[in-house]
């Protein structure tokens, strides 16, 4: 049996998804876009359903992506190590059975307080999900 963790008592409050405007093309245009304008590094795309069509298995259009400010993120790291484990950001755009594109994101700086990182070092990380709504056309 495999668990479904789609319904909003079942994922981690700091989980954020956003409704894109657009469909799941232009939403994945857009993000990288966005990211190229604001001076963020695209360290990764990852297209999930590609991978998975590579194993004969179906998944819906997904893409992983992993991106960041090493000039934000490396005094986090370098204050508090463990942080490495939640940068670089990600966000993820998918695609529903309804053909609504979502974007997903976990919200770092509600993670990143377990981890007493000092607040003037999460200032620029606060800037994410205004960037995201962007993206998403909000």
């Amino acid at each position: 049996m495999t668990a479904r963790a789609d319904t909003p008592d079942t994922m981690p409050a700091s989980l954020v998804t956003l409704s894109s405007q657009y469909d799941f093309a232009t939403t994945v245009t857009r993000l990288r876009d966005t990211l190229a304008a604001r001076g963020l590094t695209l360290f990764a795309d990852i297209d999930q359903s590609e991978a998975a069509a590579g194993v004969g298995m179906p998944l819906r259009p997904t893409r992983l992506f992993l991106f960041g400010n090493p000039k934000s993120g490396t005094p986090v790291m370098a204050a508090y190590p463990h942080a490495a484990l939640e940068l670089p950001l990600k966000a993820v755009v998918w695609e529903d059975a309804d053909r609504h594109v979502h974007i997903d994101y976990q919200d770092v700086t509600k993670t990143l307080v377990a981890y007493h990182v000092d607040a003037p070092l999460l200032a620029p990380l606060q800037q994410v999900p205004a960037l995201l709504r962007t993206v998403a056309g909000q």
